[in-house]
């Protein structure tokens, strides 16, 4: 990667001119009877890509997927940040990509693109076999002149080959270089002044919402508070590095405290997160109306221009896979707090589906959305993307998938079709996740399995599903306790949306010691094969220690389609 200006562009972490390259040629093979699967697979790559490339220390990666089914290609792609960017700065600087490839590279032969701190390029190998060269009947030959007039000439006419070369060469670099630096320029000139005029146009859109949002919090202030800009900026310090707690889809969140003493959270919406206005007033309209133990705490927000701030409880213990994931913490969480950690957010869950006086799909349940407590009680937070049934729906749809890979159902990652089945899908691979301490995303074992998915379905057909267990939990534990846990947790990722219980029915078996469960049938994506290349070679994915939490989360977002 190369670039130059007269502004420091590494003063900040902002992606900003990102350009799109699509391979004009379609893929040379018939795609339309495996479309969903073939997006799917897509949705994989890109993310164990992004994952990978986030957790290297160059910030650098490729990878390639390899599909059985021989009339689909074969995939590559590469991801790369600059590295002086964290983990967490790359994931987010990646992230948009994700929507940009599945929308302008669907069907194509590949792509590229390009920002300012990170770069993507996508390409399927297709094999094509030359086309025979034609026989035709070889022409009598002239006798060739004698040995030393032909080298003499051969010299001679390589010289003034070379010479001309040279000379146009010479003449046409320089013209070739001015040529292609004013169309850049003139480019640029373009697409900057297109995006001041998109930004401008959007912030003016969402103005009257805005005041209308305004005004309604302001008739219910004393539920909800509605904090002066300035408030915040006192209480995080001028939101400073040393404040910052991490950084998620809807931008960074700082810890600060309010001039009581009150500690707080502030997520404060970043103009390139990809989220904007609507899942600003989606999660204050929503978060708001909801009051539950296992449901993290809104105080209040701010509107004030530009700045978009949602004002959190501060919890101390940050979230689920900053313990989880990482194996120098991984003992602090014991399996009774396990147990707790499952079970509330079963009940988290089962009041946003049955109890709440909305019925609301998360749609964006994983590790890094459950954050902990003093006592390291779990809290479900992060609902930009929730939606709100009535109470005689059932289910809904979208043409834009919004989530995160590795924890959504198949129902919805193909054909955009949630219900509360999603989340209950959603809710069983954050299971298998907490009793074995490894992702889903990016999961590799020695046996060479799929995914986490796969991996724990082939320990459970085998009869020995306790292999699948945490190495630190294991002699903490009974047999039949554990085995009924990853029952469940199969149940809840089982392909069809109908096969799968209600988070009514998990509460009531994960309370049940005794209760008969059912037997599980396969879960969706135990199939899926990826695999790794990186510096070294040709090596499956593995899941290396964690730095930071989140960082291996890639959450995609829609425009509003209506509720």
């Amino acid at each position: 990667m190369l670039r130059f200006s007269n502004k420091n562009f590494l003063a900040t972490t902002v992606n900003e001119h990102m350009l799109v390259i699509v391979s004009i040629e379609s893929l040379m093979v018939n795609i339309s009877t495996r479309a969903d699967s073939f997006r799917l697979m897509l949705f994989t790559l890109l993310n164990s890509t992004a994952q990978s490339a986030a957790n290297s220390s160059r910030r650098f990666t490729t990878s390639r997927l390899d599909v059985s089914v021989s009339s689909l290609p074969t995939l590559y792609c590469l991801m790369q940040c600059t590295p002086d960017l964290t983990a967490d700065e790359c994931t987010a600087c990646l992230q948009p990509y994700l929507q940009y490839t599945l929308k302008y590279m669907d069907g194509k032969k590949g792509g590229r693109v390009l920002g300012t701190r990170c770069s993507m390029s996508t390409m399927p190998l297709i094999t094509v076999n030359p086309p025979p060269q034609p026989q035709s009947q070889s022409p009598v030959a002239a006798a060739p002149p004698p040995p030393e007039v032909q080298a003499t000439t051969q010299e001679l006419h390589g010289r003034n080959s070379r010479r001309r070369a040279l000379w146009i060469i010479a003449a046409a670099a320089p013209l070739l270089s001015i040529f292609l630096c004013a169309i850049l320029f003139v480019v640029w000139i373009r697409r900057r002044r297109k995006g001041t005029e998109i930004l401008h146009d959007q912030a003016a859109a969402n103005r009257p919402e805005e005041d209308e949002l305004v005004w309604r919090l302001e008739e219910k202030s004393s539920e909800f508070t509605l904090f002066d800009l300035s408030e915040i900026l006192h209480a995080t310090h001028d939101f400073s590095k040393e404040n910052l707690l991490g950084q998620g889809g809807f931008g960074p969140v700082y810890k600060g405290q309010l001039a009581d003493g009150t500690e707080i959270a502030v997520k404060r919406l970043a103009s390139h997160s990809g989220q904007g206005f609507t899942e600003f007033k989606n999660e204050v309209e929503l978060i708001a109306k909801l009051q539950h133990s296992n449901l993290v705490k809104l105080m209040g927000c701010c509107i004030k221009g530009e700045e978009k701030l949602l004002v959190y409880e501060y919890l101390p213990n940050k979230s689920l896979d900053f313990f989880i994931f990482d194996v120098s913490r991984t003992t602090l969480v014991d399996w009774n707090k396990r147990c707790v950690i499952i079970e509330g957010i079963a009940q988290g869950l089962l009041y946003l589906h049955k109890h709440s006086r909305l019925r609301i799909i998360h749609r964006d349940l994983k590790a890094s959305n459950i954050l902990l407590d003093l006592e390291m009680n779990p809290k479900i937070s992060d609902f930009g993307l929730a939606k709100i049934f009535s109470s005689n729906d059932t289910q809904g749809s979208t043409k834009k998938v919004v989530g995160t890979y590795g924890y959504m159902a198949p129902e919805y990652a193909s054909e955009g079709i949630y219900s509360i089945k999603s989340d209950v899908f959603s809710f069983g691979v954050l299971l298998l996740e907490i009793l074995s301490g490894k992702r889903n995303s990016g999961f590799h074992q020695h046996e060479d399995f799929l995914n986490l998915l796969g991996y724990s379905w082939h320990l459970w057909e085998g009869g020995r599903c306790l292999e699948l267990l945490e190495a630190s939990i294991v002699e903490e534990i009974h047999a039949a306790e554990a085995s009924r846990y990853i029952n469940i947790a199969l149940m809840c990722v089982q392909e069809r949306a109908d096969d799968r219980p209600t988070m009514s029915n998990v509460v009531a078996m994960l309370n049940s010691e005794n209760a008969i469960l059912p037997e599980p049938k396969h879960p969706a994506y135990f199939n899926l094969r990826v695999s790794r290349e990186d510096e070294s070679g040709s090596v499956p994915y593995s899941n290396n220690a964690v730095t930071i939490c989140s960082n291996n989360d890639l959450t995609i977002t829609e425009e509003p389609d209506g509720r």
